[in-house]
């Protein structure tokens, strides 16, 4: 979406008009529960998540900075809570195994599937910073300065997070036997 059309769609919802907003909603609903879901791993925790953030956007639209990009604003807000909802949790609790998939034999379940529930405990074993950089720029297609104007930032510091949990990561996935 251009950024006009974002900026005005998000000036009637400060008007008062409802169907801009779920317009905005629409369009970032999907991208702000992946970015909570792979910030979280768990799919309930996920749709709290998104659902808080614009119910936040909606009632802080009047603080908005028209100067950033909205789905800068409201992908701060999502991983905002979603550090929060990781802070409630305890320390280093495991994946929740119900939310892998359930597969019989060995057979039935193919690399990919097992890269990637590999991949997802992987990423909820690494500190939040490197986590949120990870999911920014390889699930959620960021640039590093959109990553950096998320996080307010600089650019640096996001290349630095980004090599440090690419490492983290690699070593991980190498202790699986899957790389």
């Amino acid at each position: 979406m251009d950024t006009a059309n974002e900026l005005e769609l998000v000036r009637r919802c400060q008007k008062g008009d409802g169907h801009a907003f779920e317009v905005l909603v629409g369009r970032y609903e999907k991208p702000i529960f992946n970015v909570a879901f792979r910030m979280l791993g768990n799919y309930d925790d996920a749709a709290d998540v998104a659902q808080t953030a614009f119910m936040k956007a909606f009632e802080n639209l009047a603080r908005y900075n028209p100067a950033y990009k909205f789905y800068s604003w409201i992908y701060r807000i999502a991983i905002n809570e979603a550090i929060d909802q990781l802070n409630r949790r305890k320390r280093n609790t495991e994946l929740d195994e119900a939310r892998l998939p359930d597969w019989n034999t060995p057979e039935q379940a193919t690399r990919d599937t097992q890269l990637s529930a590999a991949m997802q405990r992987a990423l909820l074993d690494v500190k939040t910073d490197y986590r949120t950089v990870i999911v920014l720029k390889h699930f959620m297609d960021c640039s590093y300065e959109e990553i950096s104007g998320i996080l307010d930032i600089p650019v640096k510091t996001v290349k630095s997070r980004l090599f440090t949990a690419r490492q983290l990561l690699k070593d991980r996935l190498a202790d699986t036997g899957l790389l």
